[in-house]
């Protein structure tokens, strides 16, 4: 029996309410939560970008979400298709907490492709957070508010890939005006979902070549969070090569079909398909069906 998660309301005059709230004008005064609110004692960074993003684009987020969770930094974004998802998958599969703040009720999955993630968040030990009452639904006007939200709570902005008038760029001019640090990755010259990136660069935002760049600016140093005790899979994934590093990356707890899986992956098929005979020796991923992979359970 699925359990039916409690929604709280937080008023700007409860102690519970976020204090990065309260740092800034025009911030709500009442914040919706399904789940938890972020640790006020750990780093968060937003991770935010295109819906329609690249392949690139969704494996750069991902990573990068995955990596800085294993540090203890705690990832938002606003649930969206494309980046946003990406980084919060990458946060959970990480075993890391992860925070979405929507343009609606946090009673409503939006959009409801995203119905496994949203119920993810909240059983992994993040939240659902939202300024508007249950019930209200996702109007267009409402996603650049909540933008403001995602930068507030975040110490750092990173925007992954974002065209020339993009919804990400909104969150880093709202994180630039409350004096967060903003970086962006590198795109290339001429690609539409890179202009966004490549005029931040341009206009001084750090460059995002590297987990290490964001972790130096957040001032996090050291091994990675139960690096000593990790469990068997994390250790054998220490020393995957890039290859197998993209295919894991690309499965899922669902079994995919192998054509599937050759169409989201920019390698040979021979070199698909070795990377999926070594994780499987590995015991990292599982063949249920012929030709249907997914990562090992449990």
């Amino acid at each position: 029996m699925e359990r039916k998660e409690k929604i709280c309301c937080y008023t700007a005059l409860e102690k519970e309410f976020p204090a990065k709230l309260r740092d800034y004008d025009k911030m709500p005064g009442v914040l919706y939560v399904k789940g938890q609110l972020p640790d006020v004692g750990k780093k968060s960074v937003a991770i935010v970008g295109a819906r329609t993003c690249s392949r690139y684009g969704a494996y750069q987020a991902y990573e990068f979400a995955k990596a800085l969770a294993g540090y203890g930094v705690q990832i938002i974004s606003g649930l969206a298709r494309g980046i946003d998802g990406c980084a919060h998958r990458g946060a959970l599969d990480a075993g890391g907490a992860t925070f979405a703040v929507l343009g609606c009720g946090v009673d409503i999955c939006y959009p409801r492709q995203n119905q496994d993630l949203y119920q993810r968040i909240v059983s992994g030990g993040g939240g659902i957070l939202s300024e508007f009452p249950q019930g209200t639904p996702p109007y267009a006007g409402n996603f650049p508010r909540r933008n403001r939200i995602i930068s507030a709570l975040a110490d750092l902005i990173l925007v992954v890939e974002a065209r020339k008038k993009s919804g990400s760029l909104i969150t880093a001019n709202c994180g630039l005006e409350q004096g967060k640090a903003v970086f962006a990755l590198p795109g290339r010259v001429g690609d539409a979902l890179s202009e966004g990136c490549n005029r931040l660069l341009a206009d001084g935002a750090g460059v995002a070549d590297s987990v290490e760049a964001v972790l130096s600016e957040l001032q996090i140093y050291g091994q990675k969070q139960g690096e000593k005790n990790g469990d068997f899979r994390e250790k054998k994934k220490i020393g995957l090569a890039s290859r197998e590093e993209m295919v894991y990356s690309c499965l899922d707890l669902q079994p995919k079909n192998i054509e599937e899986i050759f169409q989201e992956i920019p390698l040979k098929t021979s070199e698909i398909t070795e990377s999926l005979l070594k994780l499987e020796l590995d015991g990292l991923i599982e063949e249920p069906v012929k030709n249907y992979y997914a990562r090992a359970g449990g």
